[in-house]
C-alpha cells in the first residue's frame, strides 16, 4: 500500500454519521442484532433547546451519550422528566439497562440518586478529575 498523508480535519456532523453508521453496521453483522434505535427527548424554548436528552436502544441495553439542561432551566426538575422520560422509552423498548458516562464534575450524584452504580472510573481523565461509567438495572417491562 502505497504511503497514505493524513491530515487532521474538523469533521462535518455528516462525516461523523458515516463513521457512527459503518460502526454500527460492523457490530451488527458481528453479533446478528439489529434492533438499534435513536433515543431523544428535547425540550424548547420557542426554536432553541433549552434542554434534551439523547442517546440509542440495541441489544437489550440504553446508552444515553448527551444529557443537558440550560443553566437557567436548572433546579427546577427538568433533568428528572429528561431522564424519566428516557428510561420509560428504554423499558417500552425491552431494554434492562441504562449505561452512560459522565465527569466527575458534571453529574454523577444526580445519576446515584437515580438508581446509577459506578461500573468503572478512568482517573486523570480530564487531567485532575475522573471519567465514569455507570450502570442503572431496569426491571422487565409488564
Amino acid at each position: 500500500m502505497s504511503e497514505v498523508a493524513l491530515t487532521a480535519v474538523d469533521p462535518t456532523p455528516d462525516d461523523v454519521q458515516y463513521l457512527e453508521d459503518r460502526i454500527y453496521e460492523f457490530n451488527s453483522n458481528a453479533t446478528g442484532i439489529g434492533d438499534g434505535e435513536l433515543l431523544a427527548f428535547f425540550v424548547r424554548a420557542g426554536d432553541r433547546i433549552v434542554a434534551g436528552i439523547c442517546g440509542n436502544t440495541w441489544g437489550g441495553s440504553c446508552e444515553l451519550r448527551q444529557f443537558w439542561v440550560e443553566e437557567s432551566q436548572r433546579n427546577r426538575g427538568l433533568g428528572t422528566k429528561l431522564f424519566q422520560a428516557a428510561e420509560q422509552e428504554a423499558r417500552w423498548r425491552g431494554c434492562t439497562q441504562i449505561v452512560l458516562m459522565t465527569f466527575s464534575f458534571q453529574a454523577p450524584g444526580f445519576y446515584e440518586r437515580h438508581g446509577f452504580e459506578v461500573v468503572a472510573a478512568l482517573d486523570d481523565h480530564p487531567r485532575g478529575h475522573r471519567n465514569v461509567l455507570m450502570r442503572k438495572h431496569l426491571a422487565p417491562r409488564l
